[in-house]
């Protein structure tokens, strides 16, 4: 376990936790935009509008990007901390020599 990882999270763990956050934002923004679509065209054909429910659903594409956006700024972190953790080890082994 290197030094960069919290409470004994593998570094695998940590990057893949923030991919998933990722995909998972996708596919709640997707179903969000399928039911945007699908509250949109009887306005627009001039049919009877959908239930309420139907509009909350579309709001899951702004959770979804939510979503999506924090899986980024975790594997942002991440990366940081192991590049910066690979840094101050590389100056090490300079200063050791």
């Amino acid at each position: 376990m290197r030094a960069c990882d919290p409470g004994g999270v593998s570094e695998s763990d940590v990057s893949d936790q923030g991919d998933a956050l990722v995909r998972v934002g996708g596919v709640v923004f997707a179903v969000g935009a399928v039911a945007t679509a699908a509250t949109v065209v009887p306005l627009l054909i001039g049919a009877e509008p959908l239930p309420t429910a139907a509009y909350v659903v579309s709001m899951l594409m702004g959770v979804g990007f939510a979503i999506a956006g924090a899986g980024l700024a975790r594997s942002v972190v991440h990366q940081r901390r192991r590049d910066r953790a690979a840094m101050r080890e590389r100056a090490r082994t300079q200063a050791a020599r």
